[in-house]
């Protein structure tokens, strides 16, 4: 075999009821659509495989040396409601590295029915591992903690969804799969020896800093809260926050009903199962803490003190909504210039996107336009943008470096929905160039290029996508 991966399989030396072995369903003709080679290398895999070498592997014909299949198990709340068992009903992680990045799982998602999939056919058609790959590599060049994507695969098999569709496999990468909900179900369970066990190995593994489950707690919350504000940073909308996607790691992770926001407004929902607003824009940082309260709850059984535990715990959660407070000054502050930021800066960065909104000016050219000093035309009554400039301009006093934060922080560039639905369109209908450009493009987000102005455009009346939808 011409590729060699790094494989060293801690999570399956954790206790068995954490996972089932499991090999994936061979599929009949793979062909590769994209191997991420730069990730590969990071990932210290070496490779000189051919396309049809690569397509077997990453499609889940042919298992590379060291691989330990498996399909984790986890549990969670979906839109608020428990569900006492999921798990991997379509992925099969086929082990983890240790390289230059440090430890991270490969995983293979659409690899067939696992022990987990709940009747399901464990597959996954064209359209949402296209969206994965882009999406998710776009969020790594915005530098928002993010899965990864190594590579995508047509399987040759057609899914039956609402009709039939071509079959495709996405290789993920991660710092660890471990969500909330893993911690959730053996709590649930009352195993615990598989929460402690599943404790040690999260805290080894990413938070090792972290002496008790209080500070392993407090950890995991500044890295949620740092995560959400980056998201709304872009106006980017998750679309299924339940706690079975929300990672240990701070990482975002399962890019299912998510989107990117055209037009500014603070309770924009896509998914098309959300239909509360439940995980809106702005109801973000609400659920997060939320679901940080699931995960407290599931780690109190390891502290010797029940009471204590929750006094403590509850305090770390209530103490979440300040710092993504404070996050969020900080990050926005950013965005209009101000690297000093004061509590009354609020009210002018609302001011601001109350006007967005009320106008229905784009979130991302809006604030790109304003590092360029022309975000003017983003309006349509301009004298109440002027008003706000003016007081913009009087803050900003004379901060020299205004200009240089904008642009570090504002991109030019995202994964705008029509382009992302333009494009699987196209790679459904067997033209994989527009993947191959949007992908290229969405590496250098805060350029500006002429070439590919066309993709920063927002969409068209007859363009816009009103619903993004899960890849299940």
């Amino acid at each position: 075999m011409s590729i060699s991966i790094p494989f060293d399989n801690s999570y399956t030396r954790l206790p068995s009821q954490l996972f089932r072995r499991h090999l994936p369903t061979p599929v009949p003709t793979p062909r590769l659509i994209e191997f991420n080679q730069a990730l590969a290398q990071d990932l210290g895999i070496k490779n000189t495989s051919q396309d049809i070498e690569l397509a077997n592997i990453f499609g889940g014909n042919t298992m590379p040396d060291g691989a330990d299949p498996i399909a984790q198990l986890y549990a969670g709340h979906q839109f608020g409601h428990w569900n006492p068992q999921l798990g991997d009903g379509r992925a099969i992680m086929l082990g983890e590295v240790v390289g230059p990045l440090g430890r991270r799982d490969i995983q293979l998602k659409g690899s067939g029915p696992t022990p987990y999939s709940r009747n399901g056919d464990g597959r996954a058609w064209l359209g949402p591992v296209l969206r994965e790959y882009v999406v998710s590599e776009a969020m790594h060049a915005l530098g928002i903690p993010t899965t990864r994507a190594l590579a995508a695969v047509e399987t040759g098999q057609p899914v039956q969804r609402e009709k039939a569709f071509p079959g495709a496999v996405i290789t993920r990468v991660a710092a660890s799969h471990i969500r909330v909900g893993t911690f959730q179900i053996m709590a649930a369970r009352q195993d615990l020896d598989g929460l402690k066990a599943l404790y040690d190995h999260a805290v080894a593994r990413h938070y090792p800093q972290a002496n008790d489950p209080l500070a392993f707690l407090e950890a995991v919350i500044e890295a949620q809260a740092q995560l959400i504000v980056k998201w709304l940073s872009v106006g980017f909308i998750h679309g299924v926050m339940n706690t079975d996607n929300c990672t240990i790691s701070g990482e975002t992770i399962d890019y299912g009903p998510c989107a990117f926001m055209d037009n500014f407004h603070p309770m924009t929902v896509f998914s098309s199962i959300d239909r509360t607003g439940r995980y809106a824009y702005g109801s973000q940082p609400d659920i997060i803490v939320w679901n940080m309260a699931q995960l407290a709850t599931s780690l109190i059984p390891l502290m010797p003190d029940t009471d204590q535990a929750v006094a403590d715990f509850t305090k770390a959660v209530h103490a979440m909504p300040d710092r993504i407070q404070d996050l969020w000054l900080e990050t926005f502050a950013a965005k209009i210039g101000i690297d000093d930021p004061q509590p009354e800066d609020a009210a002018l960065i609302n001011s601001l996107l109350k006007l967005m909104s009320d106008q229905n000016a784009d979130f991302t050219n809006t604030f790109f336009d304003l590092s360029q000093g022309n975000a003017r035309d983003q309006f349509t009554d301009r004298a109440s943008y002027d008003a706000w400039h003016k007081g913009w301009k009087t803050r900003l006093n004379s901060n020299g470096n205004a200009e240089k934060i904008m642009q570090s922080v504002n991109p030019w560039i995202i994964p705008r929905n029509h382009q992302v639905e333009s494009m699987i369109q196209s790679a459904v209908d067997g033209d994989y160039a527009p993947f191959h450009r949007l992908n290229a493009a969405l590496k250098s987000p805060f350029a500006k290029r002429e070439e590919d102005q066309d993709l920063s455009h927002p969409p068209l009346e007859n363009e816009r996508v009103l619903a993004t939808f899960c890849g299940t």
